[in-house]
């Protein structure tokens, strides 16, 4: 199998047995299978080893907080904490399938972006206008979040920038739903139904041939909006202990 024996080197290119090393009696199928048996057991602990590196560098990078924080800087941000975790309970709480949500002060911040995603996306073609105003609505927050959170390391910016975006997601549920209806009263007073190809996300579902499952897309949206807003709170909450500790 060898001619150099992979222990001793000993030349055994003239022995008739080529298996076994007659100077220092190494198996050489034995050797081989330690071998391959040592790289495979290396492998796990290399990838936990990254893994374990890399959720390290997350968890510090998402719970970052300057070591010597104010005083008056941890009440204003206690402050803003108890608003958006009482106003958000308003939104989770809120009957997302209906149009309850437009009446509120964010639906007006995010019809605004909604608008202006409709023009921006225009130039790459008419299915991309048309979702581009329900994607605008969602990529504001995350370029808010993620600018907060990269470049200001502000990470207690970032949770609200999670609120916000989790809250735009709850936003479009109700027009999602109304996808097949056409029911819900549209921008300019009018309904879906009376003006086709106004409503986008019957545009939307229905390019898709997905239109039959309005209901349950809506219902997903709304179940993972939740559920972010919620890590929004859990993430305000564990830096608003952080920094109480380095007031």
């Amino acid at each position: 199998m060898y001619r150099l024996c992979p222990k001793c080197g000993f030349d055994n290119a003239k022995e008739e047995d080529n298996t076994v090393c007659p100077q220092c009696g190494l198996v050489y199928e034995k050797w081989l299978k330690n071998q391959f048996k040592s790289k495979e057991a290396a492998q796990p602990a290399s990838t936990r080893s990254t893994s374990l590196s890399f959720y390290q560098e997350l968890k510090k990078r998402l719970l970052y907080v300057p070591k010597h924080f104010s005083r008056q800087h941890f009440y204003v941000n206690v402050v803003i904490y108890l608003v958006f975790f009482t106003w958000g309970w308003s939104f989770i709480l809120a009957d997302h399938y209906s149009a309850e949500l437009n009446q509120s002060f964010m639906h007006v911040i995010n019809l605004v972006f909604h608008e202006a995603g409709h023009v921006i996306f225009t130039l790459l073609g008419n299915f991309m206008r048309i979702i581009g105003g329900s994607l605008l609505q969602l990529i504001v927050p995350l370029v808010i979040l993620f600018s907060l959170l990269i470049k200001n390391k502000d990470t207690f910016g970032a949770s609200i920038g999670l609120w916000w975006f989790s809250q735009s997601l709850m936003d479009l549920v109700s027009y999602i739903n109304d996808a097949e209806r056409q029911e819900m009263w549209l921008l300019g007073g009018v309904q879906g139904k009376d003006m086709p190809g106004i409503h986008d996300w019957n545009n939307i579902l229905s390019e898709l041939d997905m239109l039959q499952s309005a209901h349950g897309i809506a219902t997903l949206t709304s179940w993972s909006a939740i559920t972010l807003m919620l890590v929004a709170f859990v993430w305000g909450a564990v830096l608003l202990k952080k920094m109480y500790k380095s007031v």
